[in-house]
């Protein structure tokens, strides 16, 4: 389903007061980004296909809501057709609003991180470089894995962030554009077990920096500095039975939110199949179809996050 055709719209109800997870259940999705545009709280997450067999993805779609309850499927924003120098892998997304546009940041090819623009959040994106925006050769990176999961971040002075990586986090000062950066690669530090999936946010004049660890947990450390170095902290949420996860934090109408994703939509559409907990178990089926849940967020006095309780 293109953007263009996207009139047929899915809707999702939602019959508790926190969240019926996972809360997309006509099709897989995993990697959630939840970004909070013009009163709206919109999601966009990567895509499995039905009948995944690795984590072969080919397009983005993008999901909104007002009241948390019920979501609208707006249709692909994004996909590999729409580009030319990358072919495969569709891996996680983000999405920022900057100077009236709508800048979507996506990684391909485990190696290569691009940018496109709409003047929607719901897109279409179309790609301004013909090029990636930073790939794993660029000069200053240090990634000796996949270099993927690129988060978006614009601080309150304006400057905008964006971060990526595995194993290692690398980020870049994005110019006023968007489009471009100013050819440093700032190397963090601070973190503890990182593995991938990073994501930014500001609370209360602190700087959280968030991502899953080796050991699959969701962990997070703190700096007063956008570039760190970071303490660490500890875990906001325990390992899915997807074994991979993805996340993002974000505040709307005065609740705090954590959207991650597992693969609860699997199990529930394949009851033959025995549910092991997470990759790696002996005999355990990784299905690479997940699905996206969230739960509320809380805060202690002292600024650090309380654990995320996962509900069904």
């Amino acid at each position: 389903m293109k953007h263009g055709i996207s009139t047929i719209l899915f809707l999702m109800v939602i019959h508790s007061a926190i969240a019926q997870n996972p809360f997309i259940t006509h099709m897989y999705t995993a990697d959630p980004s939840a970004r909070v545009f013009n009163d709206t709280l919109y999601v966009y997450p990567s895509h499995d296909e039905d009948d995944a067999s690795w984590f072969f993805m080919k397009d983005w779609h993008v999901f909104s809501t007002t009241d948390m309850q019920n979501w609208t499927d707006h249709g692909v924003a994004f996909s590999l057709e729409d580009i030319n120098w990358g072919e495969k892998m569709a891996w996680a997304p983000d999405a920022i609003q900057r100077n009236g546009n709508y800048y979507f940041y996506y990684p391909v090819e485990q190696s290569k991180i691009g940018v496109a623009v709409g003047n929607s959040p719901t897109g279409p994106f179309k790609d301004p470089l013909n090029a990636p925006l930073i790939h794993i050769n660029s000069e200053g990176v240090v990634c000796n894995r996949d270099f993927i999961d690129p988060a978006v971040f614009i601080d309150t002075d304006g400057q905008a962030y964006l971060y990526m990586g595995q194993l290692v986090v690398n980020a870049i000062k994005l110019n006023e554009d968007m489009i471009s950066y100013d050819g440093e690669v700032h190397l963090l530090e601070g973190t503890d077990d990182f593995f991938e999936a990073i994501w930014m946010h500001k609370y209360n004049g602190k700087y959280y920096l968030s991502y899953v660890g080796t050991s699959g947990e969701i962990k997070y450390c703190m700096s007063d500095d956008p570039l760190g170095p970071f303490e660490y902290k500890g875990v906001i949420l325990p390992k899915m039975n997807s074994g991979t996860n993805h996340h993002s934090i974000v505040e709307y109408k005065g609740q705090w939110y954590m959207f991650y994703h597992n693969s609860d939509l699997y199990y529930r559409n394949h009851p033959e199949v025995e549910e092991k907990f997470g990759w790696g178990h002996e005999g355990s089926p990784h299905p690479f179809r997940r699905s996206i849940c969230f739960d509320k967020l809380y805060y202690n006095e002292d600024g650090t996050i309380r654990p995320v309780i996962p509900t069904k």
